[in-house]
């Protein structure tokens, strides 16, 4: 604030102020009042918990609890005993390999789907098949494990008893290191691409309607439609979306898998997130499970800053 002004002047100007941003929240409180339950949620669940991360820089002892539990000597002790596991090349190869599988394979069929959707003018088949396609997503991997079994089990699934009846011998898709990550990947894709589609969907509702009446009197098709007015209009969901999915590439989905992999497939199966979840927590030792979790986030905060500042010189980043 301009030190020519008095002291009384600017205290009444910061007076001002405070009543004018005060008088602004009174009109809007109804949204301000549905917005307190999610700040609150984030805060409570969200932002109070990592403090925990001080664990990762301990040797963390239950009984002691996080403030008396004695620094790690050095402090990237459990860092140290990570990155020098025998484990840790391939642990983080098949993480990095099934997220990108995933996310390479898994960011298109929404979009497509979403599109068949959009030009379908049947609205009962519409939403009949809009209804059916996203039910998986609320679906426990348990569930569909189960149903994975009764299709591809070796021994008494639905598709090898087909493959018998053929002629053919039957396939190990859910034991065989050549096939259990596509089995994976498949599913994965499965639960999500109806779910996702429903983001495209709304998408598309908000574009202009008159862009596609001015293409259709220049005599334009539906293909050149979508081309040039239904894809540049959801470009900016689609690159939000896509920022998001790199930021969890070290996730790879660690429900799924520690459903589904058996030590048949380990080579190719086991993750970071499963080698924490029996090295870390079934051993109890906090610590390592933390300087991992801790080690994960920062490659996903990272790749999210590039990735965003990337976007942003195409005009799309999403902050």
């Amino acid at each position: 604030m301009d030190q020519h002004i008095p002291i009384q002047q600017q205290a009444a100007i910061r007076t001002g102020a405070v009543a004018r941003v005060l008088k602004r929240a009174w009109q809007f409180k109804a949204l301000y009042l549905m917005l307190l339950p999610g700040v609150v949620y984030y805060i409570w669940f969200k932002y109070i918990p990592m403090y925990g991360v001080v664990i990762a820089f301990k040797d963390f002892s239950i009984l002691d609890g996080i403030l008396r539990s004695p620094w790690a000597d050095p402090w990237n002790k459990h860092f140290l005993t990570f990155f020098e596991s025998p484990y840790f090349s391939q642990l983080f190869g098949n993480t990095l390999l099934i997220s990108l599988y995933k996310l390479v394979f898994g960011i298109f069929p929404p979009i497509l789907f979403a599109l068949m959707l959009n030009e379908c003018r049947v609205k009962w088949f519409k939403s009949v098949v809009q209804t059916l396609t996203y039910m998986p997503h609320f679906l426990s991997w348990v569930i569909i494990y189960g149903m994975m079994l009764a299709l591809f089990s070796q021994s008494s699934g639905l598709v090898n008893k087909w493959i018998a009846t053929l002629g053919g011998t039957p396939i190990a898709f859910l034991t065989s290191t050549e096939t259990f990550r596509s089995v994976l990947v498949a599913s994965d894709i499965w639960q999500n691409f109806g779910w996702g589609a429903i983001i495209y969907l709304a998408a598309m509702a908000g574009i202009d309607p008159t862009l596609y009446e001015a293409a259709s009197i220049d005599g334009a098709g539906r293909l050149r439609m979508i081309y040039h007015i239904t894809l540049p209009g959801i470009r900016s969901v689609f690159i939000m979306l896509f920022i998001l999915r790199l930021g969890q590439v070290l996730d790879a989905g660690f429900e799924q898998i520690y459903i589904m992999y058996n030590i048949h497939v380990y080579p190719v199966a086991d993750i970071l997130d499963t080698w924490v979840f029996r090295t870390g927590l079934q051993q109890m030792n906090f610590s390592l499970a933390s300087a991992v979790g801790l080690f994960k986030s920062g490659i996903g905060m990272i790749l999210v800053l590039v990735s965003n500042s990337i976007a942003k010189r195409w005009g799309e980043g999403i902050w």
